[in-house]
């Protein structure tokens, strides 16, 4: 994984065991904390809901899945990534196939200022991702310094 996503992952953007009924409560969830923070406009999350709508980021790999919702630079005050881990998947729409509802454990809420930062994000993601048993790993974690301690390892 990139060094640059892990310096914009901070602990206080890490949540383990998140409960949540469907992709929208997950988003509104991390984005308002983004938002409490300072770190996006207020028409973040309704822009990340809308681009999931009209764009799925789910990603289909087998037994864990994982999203990547993100939005236009415009709504964003300072880059950062928000991670969660969910206590039973939601589903969100499939990034190969939109009209496919994916089960999703594990999302990656990208804030980022720049549009070819997402590519580099997104690419650091597939990269980590990629590691089913760090999937596994993470969704077991029981708190957020041990999804931290996963992701620093995986760096």
């Amino acid at each position: 994984m990139s060094n640059s996503l892990m310096r914009l992952i901070s602990p206080q953007l890490v949540f383990a065991g998140v409960e949540a009924g469907n992709a929208d409560e997950v988003i509104a969830l991390l984005g308002n904390k983004l938002a409490e923070q300072g770190l996006v406009a207020d028409t973040y999350v309704e822009a990340v809901i809308a681009r999931e709508s009209d764009m799925p980021t789910g990603l289909p790999l087998g037994e864990i899945n994982v999203a990547v919702p993100h939005t236009d630079p415009e709504h964003v005050i300072a880059p950062t990534v928000a991670v969660a881990t969910l206590t039973r998947p939601v589903p969100f729409g499939n990034m190969e196939d939109p009209d496919e509802k994916l089960p999703v454990s594990i999302v990656f809420l990208l804030a980022l200022k720049e549009k070819d930062k997402q590519i580099e994000m997104l690419q650091a993601i597939v990269g980590l991702i990629q590691n089913g048993s760090l999937l596994e790993e993470m969704t077991a974690a029981a708190d957020k310094e041990d999804i931290l301690a996963l992701l620093a390892k995986a760096a």
